[in-house]
């Protein structure tokens, strides 16, 4: 990653996400209430249960953060295994499994007399998703932002996108088996090709390509700068239809979305501080613990969002829970980054 890369901090769209997810909210259940002709319409363009307006602007958010992952950094692995182990183990063998019992308590005992046993279910569906889910592009904002090391950040978002291609299935699966949870497998592999083996590959093709043909300082500085703008808009996009088709269930129950942010937020808390202080236990320095503690506190939303439209459908609660994600992503991480940047001194 170069210089100039690596300096740019949090974007004005990306700081202020959390208002225009509200805004975007706003604007979807309107449409929902007052314009039920359009989610209906757009129901009508799906493929093996997967809308297609809605895959092509989630295609569109995740193919530039495919962009920004050189896999030519996996080399560097056996370099400070440390740091990498504490991301794998984090993200992979407790995170999705605290994320079920969080959601499970809440979803099922605490809110036991608020939300009905089967709409509990489909919010731990969608509370699962974004469990098996670890961040794999908005960690180099917060990386920067805790002044990480950009060359191991790399290493570890590298060797993260790959393990979702082999763990994010039978995971998923095993955790929705276990809450009685109907999976259509085709329709979860499906999933994953679309949204993560064909961006991924596409994003690795072009950067090979244009770093071949132009330069990496060109790659970096001109081309990755053109779709700056293209996440945030895709995704600014697909809330607006997903909350179209649940407009009608928000203003019934407004409530809800409040609900479903609780055990999120204390999941993404209790997460960021297993990885930092077991990093602080390994002696590790504080520009790989931060990253590290980072990656597994953030979500990858994007994807656990196109796997809920495609398993359970755009009006679904599994749905409606990993956008409730998206929802406090932003100031949350944000609260992670001051609590990293002020207990700098905990590291040698």
């Amino acid at each position: 990653m170069s210089k100039n890369k690596a300096s740019s901090g949090i974007g004005f769209f990306e700081k202020y996400l959390t208002i225009w997810v509200i805004l975007c909210m706003i604007a979807g259940v309107l449409i929902g209430v007052y314009m039920p002709g359009i989610p209906e319409f757009l129901s009508r363009f799906e493929y093996y249960n997967v809308s297609i307006p809605v895959a092509v602007l989630i295609w569109l958010m995740i193919y530039p953060m495919m962009l920004k992952v050189d896999f030519a950094s996996i080399k560097q692995v056996g370099k400070n295994p440390k740091g990498l182990i504490v991301t794998w183990i984090t993200n992979w063998l407790i995170k999705p499994f605290t994320m079920y019992a969080i959601a499970s308590l809440f979803f099922f005992v605490v809110y036991k007399s608020l939300i009905p046993p089967e709409v509990g279910k489909d919010y731990l569906a969608g509370a699962v998703l974004l469990g098996a889910a670890p961040c794999t592009a908005m960690v180099f904002v917060w990386s920067h932002l805790t002044n990480g090391n950009p060359a191991y950040t790399l290493v570890q978002v590298a060797t993260n996108d790959l393990i979702i291609l082999v763990a994010f299935v039978p995971i998923v699966a095993f955790l929705l088996g276990i809450s009685d949870i109907a999976i259509p497998w085709g329709t979860l592999f499906l999933s994953v090709v679309l949204f993560v083996v064909i961006p991924l590959t596409a994003g690795w093709l072009s950067r090979t390509n244009i770093i071949k043909n132009k330069g990496l300082d060109y790659f970096e500085n001109t081309f990755i700068p053109k779709f700056s703008n293209v996440t945030i808009t895709g995704l600014l996009l697909t809330l607006i239809i997903i909350f179209s088709f649940q407009g009608q269930k928000i203003v019934d129950n407004p409530l809800n979305i409040v609900l479903i942010a609780v055990p999120l937020i204390i999941q993404t808390f209790f997460i960021f501080f297993i990885a930092y202080i077991w990093a602080k236990l390994w002696k590790l320095p504080h520009n790989v613990a931060a990253p590290a503690g980072m990656i597994g506190a953030s979500n990858f939303f994007e994807l656990a969002v196109a796997v809920a439209i495609s398993l359970f459908g755009l009006d679904s609660g599994a749905t409606l829970a990993t956008v409730v994600g998206v929802l406090v992503e932003v100031p949350v991480m944000l609260t992670l980054v001051r609590i990293a940047n002020n207990t700098r001194e905990w590291f040698q």
